[in-house]
This record gives structure tokens, sequence and C-alpha cells, in this order.
């Protein structure tokens, strides 16, 4: 999936992480219910380990891209200066299958499962190219920060 640069949100739009802790670089699809993100694997990145994204990477990458879900609930607009902090409250299931390689771009697909306020269940899975790296079940928190 590439879409037209014009198309690409700024993940951090949504998100309190920054570098060097933030996982994710662009949304490509964003939903209510449904988002997908995209990640350049780089050389520097504080998870990468012996030319590989580690698998704490991959599940940190993969709350990042699953709160975005939830995180566009508390923006008004694309440059809203709102300020969120999100947790994860429970890891239902992981399952990795491969680590991807530096210089690599992999893509998340999250989807909603159930919200109840601030809360909310994300099922998410990684592709590199069609191969599946790491399914997840998630739940997260996250709130407003005054």
């Amino acid at each position: 999936m590439e879409p037209k640069q014009e198309n690409l949100i700024d993940i951090s739009q949504f998100l309190p992480h920054r570098t060097p802790m933030l996982m994710a670089d662009y949304i490509l699809e964003l939903n209510p219910e449904k988002v997908v993100t995209s990640f350049e694997i780089k050389a520097d990145n504080i998870f990468v380990r012996n030319g590989f994204f580690s698998e704490s990477g991959l599940i940190e990458h993969s709350a990042q891209t699953s709160s975005s879900i939830l995180g566009q609930n508390f923006f008004a607009s694309l440059d809203s200066d709102t300020k969120v902090i999100g947790f994860i409250t429970n890891i239902k299931k992981i399952e990795i299958f491969e680590l991807p390689a530096v210089g690599k771009k992999i893509i998340s697909k999250a989807s909603l499962i159930s919200k109840y306020e601030n809360i909310c269940q994300i099922f998410c899975e990684t592709f590199l190219d069609e191969k599946l790296l790491i399914r997840t079940e998630i739940s997260l928190f996250i709130q407003k920060v005054n």
C-alpha cells in the first residue's frame, strides 16, 4: 500500500510519543474502527538488535498503531494542541512469527474489537509485504492531559 504523499497523516499528531519512542511514521487509513500505519525501520532505532527490529519494538509498534483508533477522538483538527497519554492495560494475545530487518517498511492494520469510554480492545496485525510478522490483541486506555 503506497498512498500519495498528500494523503499521509503524521501519526505523531495522534500520539504522545516522540523520538526515540515513536514507532510508527504515517497513518495510511483511519476511521473510528480501523487504522493502517507504516513504519520504516532505521538502524539507529532503540529496538534494533543485530540488524533486526526486536520483539519489543514490534509490540510497541502494534500498541502505537492501535492507540490511534481511540486517540483520534481527542483531536478536533490535525493542528489541535491537545495532549493525550495512553497506557497498555492488557495484552490478551501476542504471536510473533518473524522479525523485520533494518531498512524494511512494515505495514500494520488494526481494528476495533470493543470500546467503553476511553478504554478499547484492538486486534492488530503487522506485515512485511504479504508476510505476517506479529498478531496482537491489546487493550488500551487513553486520556486527555491538562
